[in-house]
């Protein structure tokens, strides 16, 4: 994997177009130390007991995992969704009927998965920073290269990406086998941030971007916009957009909802992760810590 300068392009600002970073930086507090003095210890009458080191061994962490997550991390479906098939009678562990969904599987047991035998993977998370004329469409009568051609290379394990991208579209696409992430990241009440580029065909009037930043509504649904601004020193035609929503295809609805054109989106912030260092079509394992962060969203 190879490693590239950050993006040049940075959006940023309020809804007023001002200069204004997205996101702010963390402040620090300083902690006052205070001094105290430790009260004189009273002498004993009696020598102290020796200290007898306990044998008694601690107990080791059980390497037991209940049923659902065992099968999740099989790839098959999500925990919840492992549930149902738990209840229905679809899951045997050692050739013997499960339907408690508490059940806990030990090391060398057997579960087959409605009629399957399972073998859970290493859970992998990856990045990529898309380029333009790969899709996530699993449409197999679609001329159009798939996206999981650029991270064939990573891992072996089944991946999906979190979420639909068209061609077009470029920046951060994240890749797991983790079914409950992308069930997570996939619901509409997902609230984790995005900030695209957006690219329009004519300068965006300040007055339809203070409209943008006041929401908008499409399908009869309100849409609330978190950040809108022009780029600085870009042309008015280079917008920053900062939302919630997992649906890629709102980006372009809005502008065109006031009689824009879109020519281009580029997803710059993906959930925190970004493409620093990143070039574009290049794709790289996502950090320990990334993965908490995402998992804590």
């Amino acid at each position: 994997m190879q490693n590239s300068n950050r993006s040049n392009r940075k959006t940023s600002g309020k809804s007023t177009g001002k200069g204004k970073n997205f996101g702010d930086k963390p402040t620090r507090s300083k902690n006052e130390s205070s001094k105290s003095k430790a009260p004189l210890a009273k002498r004993s009458q009696k020598p102290a007991k020796p200290v007898v080191a306990s044998n008694t061994p601690k107990p080791l962490k059980s390497d037991d995992i209940r049923l659902n997550k065992y099968i999740s991390n099989s790839g098959v479906c999500s925990r919840r969704e492992a549930d149902v098939y738990i209840q229905s009678g679809n899951v045997k562990v050692n050739g013997e009927v499960i339907t408690e969904l508490g059940y806990k599987v030990k090391p060398g047991d057997v579960v087959n998965f409605d009629g399957t035998t399972l073998k859970p993977e290493k859970k992998e998370y990856i990045l990529l920073n898309k380029p333009k004329n790969f899709t996530t469409s699993n449409d197999e009568e679609s001329s159009d290269r798939n996206v999981l051609e650029l991270v064939r290379a990573a891992t072996k394990s089944k991946i999906q990406p979190i979420g639909r991208m068209d061609k077009n579209t470029t920046g951060l696409l994240v890749f797991t086998n983790d079914t409950d992430m992308i069930r997570k990241f996939s619901l509409p009440n997902q609230k984790s941030p995005k900030i695209y580029h957006v690219s329009l065909d004519r300068n965006l009037k300040f007055e339809d971007l203070e409209k943008i930043a006041g929401g908008v509504t499409l399908d009869n649904h309100r849409l609330f916009v978190d950040e809108i601004s022009y780029i600085d020193n870009e042309p008015k035609t280079e917008i920053g957009l900062k939302l919630r929503t997992p649906n890629v295809k709102v980006v372009r609805a809005i502008f065109e909802s006031f009689d824009y054109n879109v020519l281009r989106i580029d997803r710059v912030s993906f959930a925190g992760l970004t493409k620093k260092n990143l070039p574009r079509g290049n794709w790289r394992f996502l950090t320990e810590q990334e993965i908490i962060n995402l998992k804590n969203i």
